[in-house]
């Protein structure tokens, strides 16, 4: 069993008891929220490994509560499930900072397979410092990871969870130029092929906040043709 607390948040009573069944059987605790507005009061006020959020909940949407999430700064994989299969609510799911979605009908082995990966994950990006120090130095730029915290010339750098994830992936990984499809599989995880806009964005997002002249590039160089990389060395 996955030492973990997972809140599923879906008001359709049958689906919420059908993953909280199935779930008990690999995680710690799982509990059900069947509204957005206490689905948000949960999420924000108790201690989770990973959230399962429906799109379309009574009181506040799926969105709304996803944006309320990472706006508070709580890190934490949020597993989106959208009764939609356009590209445009898989896109936007992604876009707000969830990290995985499942269109229903879906099928239980694979909500399970996924929150399993999204866990294991979890505990990789919350569990650095028990193992060794894997605080990383660069001229301008410190990046902290059992604080989630970012300085640039010691001022701190509000990231979201997901641009967290790209910058450190990045810094772990200097002068190596990588594809897009090759991000989404190693930030975002598997089941994102076609995705590539996504990386764009919040890499335009995460680039504003962290060079201050797009003429002089100091730390995530764009590779034309290619994908990206990070060029900055360790001090």
């Amino acid at each position: 069993m996955i030492k973990s607390k997972v809140l599923i948040i879906e008001d359709e009573f049958d689906i919420a008891q059908l993953v909280k069944l199935h779930l008990s059987d690999v995680c710690d605790k799982v509990e059900i929220a069947n509204n957005g507005l206490k689905g948000l009061e949960m999420a924000l006020n108790r201690e989770w490994s990973l959230i399962i959020l429906d799109l379309r909940l009574p009181g506040m949407d799926g969105i709304q509560v996803c944006q309320q999430i990472r706006a508070k700064g709580k890190y934490m994989p949020i597993l989106m499930l959208t009764a939609k299969s356009t590209e445009l609510d898989r896109v936007l799911g992604l876009e707000i900072g969830a990290d995985d979605y499942l269109t229903k009908p879906f099928s239980v082995l694979e909500l399970v397979a996924r929150v399993k990966a999204l866990l294991r994950r979890f505990d990789v990006a919350t569990g650095y410092s028990s193992v060794t120090n894997n605080n990383l130095a660069f001229e301008d730029l410190q990046l902290f990871p059992d604080e989630r915290k970012v300085l640039l010339k010691n001022q701190e750098v509000e990231l979201t969870a997901k641009e967290f994830d790209l910058l450190y992936f990045f810094a772990s990984n200097p002068n190596i130029a990588f594809k897009r499809s090759q991000l989404l599989d190693q930030v975002w995880g598997y089941g994102h092929d076609g995705y590539e806009h996504t990386v764009n964005s919040h890499m335009n997002r995460l680039r504003n906040k962290i060079e201050d002249d797009p003429d002089n590039i100091k730390f995530i160089k764009t590779i034309w043709g290619v994908g990206y990389k990070f060029i900055a060395k360790p001090i």
